[in-house]
């Protein structure tokens, strides 16, 4: 193979890449969303500057992929704070479990989602949507939501979840130190929402090392939403690099 050939290339391994060279489209994208209270000195911890935070709330959030271009479906969780940067609101994403591989590796190789595996499920169950998180065998999170109790307005839940989203890309050099340590910036676009919801939620998380959701407390749960949409991830952008201090 050429080194022309070779830069054509972006994605590894070289001759059998570990996900495909596309911008996903999400088909019957179904999100579960509780925001909860926490604790300001855990978030203090985890919050990178320049990001600040003006109260201490989490989004906790399962998402079931119902179709995507290039992956299938998967489900997905995680966690992701409200944060502000120079005076735009949106949220910096702490942390991201689910099911497939292809997407793991893509989101966090083209872009910075911070991936892992984990075993994430979303269902109905006797009157209430169900979000769990399985890490390895153990439980690490439950949530619930009484299933379409009350009908959410097609704008505020697009507001829900097109808002910045904001993520630490790393690449460490060879020996170790950083090569690329920048904040990104991206958004959700394209959006169709076709179902929304809302009602009384309850979410529970639970210790492990590995999986440490429980680091940031739930005190309070202050809203919950239930989203069907399609919709597409924008590219993302640098906004500021930590090795040189510069903001882009």
């Amino acid at each position: 193979m050429k080194e022309s050939e070779v830069r054509q290339h972006v994605t590894t391994p070289l001759v059998n890449p570990a996900f495909a060279p596309v911008v996903p489209r999400f088909t019957d994208r179904e999100y579960l969303n509780i925001v909860y209270r926490t604790d300001a000195d855990a978030l203090r911890a985890v919050v990178p500057e320049p990001l600040k935070f003006e109260e201490p709330l989490v989004r906790f959030e399962v998402m079931k992929m119902g179709d995507v271009s290039g992956y299938g479906p998967y489900t997905e969780s995680g966690q992701a704070i409200p944060v502000v940067l120079d005076g735009e609101h949106g949220e910096y994403l702490h942390a991201m479990y689910l099911d497939n591989f292809p997407a793991t590796a893509s989101g966090r190789e083209v872009s910075a989602y911070p991936k892992t595996i984990g075993a994430p499920n979303l269902y109905v169950d006797n009157g209430a949507l169900v979000g769990t998180l399985d890490y390895g065998s153990l439980r690490v999170a439950t949530a619930t939501m009484g299933y379409k109790h009350n009908r959410l307005d097609t704008a505020e839940a697009t507001a829900q979840i097109t808002v910045p989203t904001f993520m630490l890309k790393t690449i460490p050099d060879y020996d170790g130190s950083p090569r690329v340590m920048e904040l990104v910036r991206t958004e959700i676009t394209d959006v169709v929402v076709k179902e929304a919801w809302t009602g009384p939620a309850r979410l529970q998380l639970f210790e492990h090392v590995l999986a440490p959701l429980a680091d940031l407390p739930v005190l309070e749960v202050v809203s919950a939403s239930h989203i069907l949409t399609d919709l597409t991830l924008a590219p993302v952008k640098p906004v500021h690099d930590y090795l040189t201090g510069a903001r882009r």
